[in-house]
Formats: C-alpha cells, sequence, structure tokens
C-alpha cells in the first residue's frame, strides 16, 4: 500500500462495521468552576447563669459539641469566673443549631460572627 493510501485510510472517520460512518459525540466544554470557598466563622458563646450548677453545664457541653471533659470544663469555669466564653467557632448555620440545643437544655448561649 502506497504511503499516500495508508495516510487516507487514518483520516477515515471510524466505522462500527456496517459501512456507515460513526461520528465521534462533541463534547461541551465545561466552564471552570471556582473551587467552593469556606463559609464566613461565627462564635458561639455560653453565658454564665445562678440557675445551673457546673456539673451540668460540663455535661450538657460534652453531649452537644465535640469538646472532651478538660475542655468542657475549662469553658464553664471561664464563663463562671467573667460572665462568658468562647465555646467554638462554626458556621452560622451550626452556630444557630448550637444555641437552639443549649437553650433547651436551660443554658444562655449567644452566636456572633467572627471579626
Amino acid at each position: 500500500m502506497s504511503k499516500e493510501k495508508n495516510e487516507k485510510l487514518s483520516e477515515a472517520p471510524p466505522n462500527d462495521g456496517s459501512g456507515a460512518a460513526v461520528a465521534k459525540p462533541v463534547r461541551k466544554r465545561q466552564p471552570k468552576r471556582k473551587p467552593p470557598q469556606p463559609l464566613p466563622p461565627w462564635k458561639v458563646l455560653l453565658h454564665n447563669d445562678d440557675k445551673n450548677e457546673v456539673p451540668f453545664v460540663i455535661k450538657t457541653i460534652m453531649e452537644l459539641t465535640p469538646l472532651n471533659e478538660q475542655d468542657a470544663r475549662q469553658r464553664t469555669v471561664e464563663a463562671n469566673d467573667t460572665g462568658v466564653a468562647l465555646l467554638l467557632t462554626t458556621h452560622k448555620e451550626r452556630a444557630e443549631l448550637y444555641q437552639e440545643q443549649f437553650q433547651s437544655k436551660g443554658l444562655t448561649v449567644t452566636v456572633e460572627p467572627v471579626n
């Protein structure tokens, strides 16, 4: 076979064996997407009160957050001594969920954006 014929055969469209040419699907190029950006952080603040006992507050913090006993105790003592303690920082929706959960247990928690 001559070199010219061989080149023409390699340029021919694909064949499915039926004698008809099979067209390759044309893919549309997707616009490049930006990676998702992290959500703005919010503080979850525990406030001191005179109605809840320290062991109950520690137990509740451990139940509702990923904090261990030592961290829960530290935050409870801080809130007791200074009036408020930062429990954790998360995105707004989760912060609001924590607020509702703590309120359902009788504890005062507020949320605010991190500046």
